[in-house]
């Protein structure tokens, strides 16, 4: 008899009139839920050092905050076409400029007002011995939110037994255009009280600096000396106040970190530990990606969340793998470029855990 289980319900209509479904997948060690709106991980739950389950995530008890950015603030969300920013909006490919509607600013986030958050996606799952696998699809027509192409994309949510969570990213396009696909989780291992005393390990020795509107400043500098080394795990809190241009220009921690070393056979590299000492939870983050954003929900502003638990500053974090910020407009990053016959491939694995006493 298999210890997964799989299951789904309907969680309301979306803006579009379409039906939304909420799906469970659940293993002896983890629970995850995904709505077929925005390709939202609306909760994943996880046992404690005591065996006690908790929600591990921020987010809402129904559908209908989701729909509206102002109350959605990305949590849990499935970002496209382009995850981070682009700067004033715009890029050229192959000598034309695409300009894009800008939400952040000057600038474009997380592609544009109506990105791939804000609509409605198929669903299709499989279920076996060893894993269960939702995989979410759609077309993003040529033009929407002024990206080049039409761009056919698939993201598979799979959970296999030992409680190990693959998110698996696809797309084709059917003319040249830039893709950068990523979560927006907000993690919180206790449940509680804020991020500020987890304990975070991040292998970079490098991380993009900004400007004060979060554009990247140049190229890779070292963590080495600054507040943004976290080689050695610390707590998230322990060094948040310093008074580091970086620190104050982003409130907080609000940069992609530089991924290094040799991938392992699954081509990933590890990119993140995650620690909360009081419960012992844990998580483990790896990608094939070359970054990771690490976001300490600087902008949250006690917007209520479930069972109203109001959601303030510092309360969540997010480890978004993904490329670097505005790479369209940097040829010297790594290449977000997609052309027809190409298949876009990204995976990122989480590992949900707990530490002993």
């Amino acid at each position: 008899m298999s210890v997964l289980k799989l299951s789904s319900e309907p969680w309301g209509r979306s803006p579009a009139g379409h039906d939304v479904r909420r799906f469970t997948l659940a293993s002896p060690t983890a629970e995850v839920r995904v709505m077929t709106y925005g390709g939202v991980i609306t909760g994943v739950r996880t046992p404690d050092r005591q065996g006690v389950w908790n929600e591990i995530t921020l987010g809402h008890d129904t559908a209908a905050p989701y729909f509206d950015r102002a109350t959605a603030s990305f949590f849990g969300a499935l970002v496209g076409r382009y995850g981070n920013r682009i700067e004033a909006g715009r890029f050229v490919l192959d000598g034309e400029t695409f300009t894009l509607p800008r939400n952040d600013g000057p600038n474009t986030l997380h592609g544009g007002p109506e990105g791939f958050d804000q609509h409605d996606w198929a669903a299709e799952t499989r279920e076996d011995e060893a894993a269960l696998s939702l995989t979410l699809t759609r077309r993003s027509p040529d033009g929407e939110q002024g990206f080049p192409g039409a761009l056919d994309v698939s993201v598979t949510y799979r959970l296999s037994a030992d409680g190990t969570l693959d998110l698996l990213y696809r797309a084709r396009t059917d003319r040249p255009t830039v893709v950068n696909l990523t979560n927006h989780t907000y993690w919180n291992l206790h449940g509680g009280r804020d991020v500020l005393g987890h304990v975070l390990e991040v292998p970079a020795e490098q991380f993009v600096p900004v400007r004060a509107d979060m554009i990247p400043a140049g190229g890779p500098a070292q963590v080495q000396g600054t507040p943004l080394d976290f080689r050695d795990a610390r707590p998230v809190g322990a060094r948040i106040g310093d008074d580091h241009e970086q620190l104050r220009l982003a409130g907080g921690y609000d940069h992609t970190f530089v991924l290094g070393g040799e991938p392992d056979a699954a081509g990933l590299r590890r990119a993140a530990h995650l620690r909360e000492p009081d419960r012992g939870r844990t998580l483990e983050v790896w990608t094939s990606e070359p970054g990771v954003q690490v976001y300490s929900g600087n902008f949250l502003t006690g917007q209520p969340g479930r069972a109203g638990q109001p959601y303030a500053k510092h309360w969540g974090l997010c480890l978004e793998t993904q490329h670097y910020p505005d790479s369209p407009n940097r040829p010297e990053f790594p290449s977000t470029r997609l052309d027809p016959g190409q298949e876009y491939r990204s995976h990122t694995r989480y590992r949900f855990g707990v530490a002993g006493d």
